[in-house]
């Protein structure tokens, strides 16, 4: 709608300042003639709207110039307050911080909007982490925060996962990211991708350093996450699947079943130990042909379980299983 339309506008030059016509109508997703047409409405109304020639030019508010909290939507009001993250305030040390914020918010509502509000607050409720995993402990958190909002580089000690394992990095941190209830940092030079439950110590620094131009937080982790999975399997495996057994991991090569229905085929793993985890959940219907020593440690576990389980058999055809078998441990 075209009222809606002339609020964002307005509060974009409010937060952002000059702004040419282009880059409003990139932003509102228009075209440069209906900005045009935009601001001429606003100037008619009476809002001191400006607008300069030349390189360096752009349409600005006069100076001191606001508008107040006025025009918001019900669904707008229920966004904004479904929006607060309650839980990661409080880890940035921002919890009293949000909840002074929506109070202000709140009280600074018509009524019929107040009761929106309260009825997302009292409905839903945001809670990131996943079950069955212990909460990550991120005692540096704060000291990375207010490293990101005064871009000032840090001297840490950081765990990571191959030898030598624990590194010191100085790192510039150009912002964080709350994933799944674990919090990363993204930081130069690189820019590269830390785990900041894995920092074991953490020195500020008062050195100053600059951001890339036009690095976008959001458009970085995108690409991150989407290229993941070719980081993270590196390995190959050659394996043959029985009819209707699918894998895990990307297939990267396959070729026509047998008579018997079984499929020969190339697929990423990430590493021996994750593999042989991954294809033991497949039974039988999955026979490891490359690595030789994936297939070779399968091979021993198999046979570990079939002397575990031996007394099975000797139940199955009536004898009494081996008593001493339970207090001798697990066979190596």
């Amino acid at each position: 709608m075209k009222s809606s339309r002339l609020v964002s506008l307005l509060l974009l030059l409010q937060t952002r300042g000059r702004m040419t016509a282009a880059q409003l109508a990139e932003e509102l997703e228009v075209s440069v003639r209906t900005v045009y047409r935009d601001v001429e409405a606003l100037s008619a109304a009476g809002v001191p709207l400006y607008g300069d020639a030349g390189h360096a030019g752009g349409y600005r508010l006069l100076d001191g110039y606001r508008t107040r909290l006025t025009g918001l939507t019900a669904g707008e009001v229920e966004a904004l307050f479904l929006a607060g993250a309650p839980g990661a305030a409080a880890q940035l040390g921002l919890g009293s911080v949000l909840a002074a914020a929506q109070l202000k918010v709140r009280a600074a509502l018509p009524r019929e909007l107040r009761v929106h509000a309260d009825r997302i607050s009292g409905r839903f409720h945001l809670d990131a982490p996943g079950w069955y995993a212990d909460a990550d402990e991120t005692p540096y958190l704060p000291d990375v925060a207010d490293a990101v909002w005064r871009g000032r580089a840090v001297q840490v000690l950081y765990r990571r996962w191959r030898e030598p394992t624990d590194v010191e990095r100085r790192l510039e941190p150009y912002g964080l990211v709350l994933k799944a209830g674990r919090w990363y940092v993204v930081a130069g030079p690189g820019p590269r991708t830390y785990r900041v439950d894995q920092i074991l110590r953490l020195s500020a620094t008062d050195e100053e350093f600059t951001r890339p131009d036009g690095f976008d937080l959001a458009g970085y982790w995108a690409a991150y996450q989407r290229d993941f999975p070719a980081r993270l399997r590196t390995g190959r495996a050659v394996v043959r699947l029985a009819p209707g057994v699918t894998l895990p991991g990307p297939v990267q090569d396959e070729a026509e079943p047998d008579r018997d229905g079984w499929r020969r085929v190339t697929v990423a793993i990430e590493s021996v130990d994750h593999a042989h985890a991954e294809f033991l959940r497949l039974g039988t219907g999955v026979e490891v042909l490359h690595p030789p020593e994936l297939r070779t440690r399968l091979a021993r576990t198999v046979a570990e379980l079939t002397e575990r389980y031996a007394d099975v058999r000797d139940h199955d055809r009536g004898r009494d299983p081996d008593p001493g078998r339970a207090s001798r441990g697990p066979v190596r």
